[in-house]
């Protein structure tokens, strides 16, 4: 009986899908120790040498997987200071172990508190110090290094953030905008995942797209892993909103929304997980406009697109949100349709840029503003007695 076994109950065993397995890592703890300083030489007064430090940089291609790879106890130590010796009276500095970790890293105490945030390239931080050598302030006993726990939490770093319910088509929307081959299927939840994608134009511009999971009603309270999606939106510089033109039900317990309840749905989600989310740019895509019926489905609620506050008398109670999202560009599309996806292209390209004229009118504008009040200054000269 026992050799049956395998037989008996091994086939009963599922593998776990390829696509749900780990590949995606954005948070990790971290234990990370500073080297002991070495200890000094009394009969010479020598001094032992300072302990190494730990430090994260932040390196462009790197992931925290990389991290888990190469520190596999999750444990980071540096090397310890040379004791002083006869032959050497000043010890050698232990060596710095320092941990490449990717661009957009926020770097947290294990109590949460904020450390340092490593959003550019080539970016530092002291993770842990070395202990001090000993010397004859300190009995010449070289000190032990810093230890502490660490959390690396990830916030993806891309132009474009793709927001909306599960099954509203994101998958299929940003295969066919970029490079990313994320998978695709009819059912919701068929991303688990953040992935990037890169949207290349004809002059060699790149614009960079996350394609987030799909948020549930209550993500912003960390329903449905929330908090691990919602923060990736946060480094975005516009919102894409995508919609099911026929609505979504997440289940035969839940209320089925229309497409319209669905944008105020997700309105709300994003600002009570954060408000000045609501302050960035936002671009509506309608999807499934291929399907039968969605002419006719669009056609009763259109008219509030362009102004949401109207549609409001249509919202349900629990989903009126205190602010409305900016919508720069509405565009109904099928997410297969080659033209209507190079709609898409260009009017994120447009908005993008739009913005950051904006910003340097401002920029230009403050800058004028400071030259005329150092030319008042001037004007006045030094006050006298």
């Amino acid at each position: 009986m026992v050799l049956l076994q395998p037989f008996l109950y091994g086939s009963a065993r599922k593998s776990i899908r390829s696509h749900l397995r780990g590949n995606f890592l954005d948070s990790l703890r971290l234990s990370v120790k500073g080297g002991h300083g070495g200890n000094g030489l009394p009969k010479y007064g020598g001094v032992g040498g300072q302990g190494g430090a730990v430090y994260f940089v932040a390196k462009e291609g790197k992931s925290l997987k990389d991290v888990v790879h190469k520190y596999r106890a999750k444990r980071v130590v540096a090397g310890n200071g040379e004791e002083s010796s006869k032959a050497r009276v000043l010890g050698r500095r232990g060596l710095d172990e320092k941990v490449d970790v990717p661009v957009g890293i926020r770097v947290l105490e294990n109590d949460g508190a904020f450390i340092a945030e490593l959003d550019e390239e080539g970016k530092t931080c002291l993770a842990a110090g070395g202990g001090s050598g000993g010397c004859a302030g300190n009995s010449f006993l070289g000190k032990a290094g810093q230890t502490r726990t660490l959390k690396l939490d990830l916030k993806l770093i891309a132009d474009v953030g793709l927001v909306g319910f599960p099954n509203a088509g994101k998958s299929t929307l940003v295969r066919a905008l970029s490079n990313a081959t994320p998978k695709i299927a009819s059912y919701p939840f068929t991303t688990i995942r953040p992935q990037i994608g890169t949207i290349e134009y004809e002059d060699y511009r790149q614009i960079t797209i996350a394609d987030l999971p799909g948020l549930i009603e209550g993500a912003h309270a960390n329903f449905g892993m929330g908090h691990k999606f919602l923060k990736h939106v946060e480094r975005t510089r516009l919102l894409l909103i995508i919609v099911d033109v026929f609505g979504f039900q997440l289940s035969q317990s839940h209320k089925k929304r229309n497409c319209l309840e669905n944008i105020y749905a997700l309105n709300k989600e994003l600002e009570l997980y954060d408000p000045t989310l609501l302050e960035k740019s936002c671009v509506l895509l309608v999807n499934k406009m291929d399907k039968d019926g969605a002419i006719e489905e669009i056609s009763k609620y259109e008219k509030y697109f362009g102004n949401l506050a109207d549609g409001l008398q249509h919202c349900p109670e629990e989903l009126v949100p205190k602010q409305l999202v900016n919508l720069e560009r509405i565009i109904p599309i099928s997410a297969k349709n080659v033209k209507e996806i190079d709609k898409v292209k260009q009017a994120i390209r447009e908005v993008l840029d739009e913005k950051a004229a904006e910003l340097l009118s401002e920029d230009a504008k403050d800058g004028d503003n400071l030259e005329q009040l150092r030319g008042k200054l001037t004007e006045r000269g030094p006050k006298v007695g």
